[in-house]
């Protein structure tokens, strides 16, 4: 019978649950996107909290029962740094305080950020880069950060905000572009889709200094290209700008710092942004799988498996 860790993730736009054989590596999530008002781009945090408390069991129960949970797995904020808080993350919480007790397993907090740049590495194949230093994007709908990962004391990801934007989240420019051409919230698949379809387009190219650069402006020219392009070229825009910020960034991390590069978060499941990073950095860049890019409960399983097998040692 496999050893499985359970993993929990209530982020501000979905709930999941997940279990993972470190053994075999196999692992399993149950998640799903909360309701978001047609037309809306977000949703108030005691709209998400009590999304989260309806649904979290639905999940759990949809995971197999097969093996015997050796420890649970908990996201409890959105970073690993002081004043990082989110109502939203006290549902998942909750539950795993609660079975931890009952089932007398050891229960481990982390933060949603490590739980994505665990998921990013155990896809990519290279759990190995959590021992030792990388640079990795955490790019989503709240966060566009640019990080240079070191293994923490504590046995967690450390993660040191070295870039990214000073403003507006990536996701944010991308819902705001999707709601423009009436796409779903979250706007993310559907506009890389649309942009698919696009001819050629270089995007806009914000100004990039010491790894960091400003979106807020782009809404302005993402808004003008609505006036004048079609849906798929005003998608590939959008999508062509948030690249040119991000690899130039990453370009000005790499003069710094000679390390791989891990790629998680929502936004970093786009092919147009995938394919412009490989084009630019060749193997020195690894991607998670587009399932496990968005928010998720394997990463926070893995970290789990990782500390409880540190605590036997």
């Amino acid at each position: 019978m496999p050893e499985r860790f359970l993993g929990i993730d209530t982020s501000n736009y979905r709930t999941s649950a997940a279990v993972y054989d470190a053994a075999s590596g196999a692992w399993r999530n149950e998640g799903g996107l909360l309701t978001v008002p047609e037309g809306a781009i977000g949703l108030r945090q005691s709209d998400a909290l009590f999304q989260h408390t309806v649904r979290l069991h639905e999940k759990i129960e949809a995971l197999p029962q097969q093996g015997e949970v050796r420890a649970i797995g908990v996201s409890t904020r959105p970073r690993a740094v002081k004043g990082s808080y989110m109502p939203c993350f006290l549902a998942g919480e909750s539950v795993a305080r609660s079975a931890a007790h009952l089932l007398s397993v050891p229960l481990y907090a982390v933060s949603h950020q490590q739980g994505h740049i665990a998921a990013a590495a155990l896809s990519a194949g290279k759990l190995e880069l959590l021992d030792g230093t990388f640079l990795a994007w955490h790019l989503s709908g709240g966060t566009s950060e640019l990080l240079l990962v070191q293994a923490g004391a504590d046995g967690l990801p450390d993660c040191t905000c070295i870039g990214g934007t000073i403003d507006l989240a990536a996701g944010q420019l991308i819902d705001r572009a999707g709601a423009l051409l009436g796409l779903p919230f979250p706007s993310g698949a559907a506009l890389d889709r649309l942009a698919l379809e696009a001819g050629p387009e270089k995007g806009y190219r914000p100004k990039v200094a010491d790894c960091r650069f400003s979106l807020s402006g782009m809404q302005n020219q993402v808004e003008s290209k609505f006036k004048t392009a079609e849906p798929a070229q005003m998608a590939r825009f959008t999508l062509e700008t948030v690249a040119n910020a991000v690899v130039k960034a990453t370009g000005q991390a790499k003069q710094q710092y000679d390390c791989p590069i891990l790629c998680a978060g929502g936004v970093m499941a786009s092919e147009v942004i995938r394919a412009r990073m490989r084009a630019a950095f060749g193997d020195a860049v690894s991607f998670a799988e587009p399932v496990l890019s968005g928010d998720n409960a394997v990463g926070v399983a893995v970290l789990a498996a990782r500390l409880y097998e540190r605590d036997k040692q």
